[in-house]
């Protein structure tokens, strides 16, 4: 690894990198969510007028995304645990994993308010 890209992967830098785009990343995620979820409440849509199994999606994808956003906002809160070295590995799961888990669970959610029915009007 050259000297520049060795300065850029270091773990205090990765925790430093990791604290402030982890802020971001949770800031967004607030945001998308509240503005989906409230788009859809203003509505008068609500998870009941769903049948049972795309309740059941719904309600799964509402809760892989509410535990995206604690896993979010860890990642970007300036605790470093026990060592820089255990921050960086745990950090960088915990925005790897959030980030993935925030995606699946808004397209389950979302996808269980396309297949439920059309609101009347």
């Amino acid at each position: 690894m050259s000297g520049e890209s060795a300065e850029l992967m270091g773990a205090s830098e990765n925790v430093q990198r990791i604290m402030r785009t982890g802020t971001v990343w949770f800031s967004v995620a607030i945001g998308a969510s509240a503005v989906s979820t409230g788009t859809l409440f203003a509505s008068g849509w609500r998870p009941a007028v769903l049948p049972a199994g795309l309740a059941a999606l719904w309600w799964s994808g509402a809760a892989l995304v509410a535990l995206s956003l604690g896993l979010l906002g860890w990642s970007g809160c300036p605790i470093l645990e026990v060592s820089v070295a255990t921050a960086n590995r745990n950090k960088t799961r915990t925005m790897q994993l959030g980030t993935l888990i925030f995606i699946v669970g808004g397209v389950l959610a979302m996808l269980a308010v396309a297949l439920g029915p059309v609101p009347p009007g």
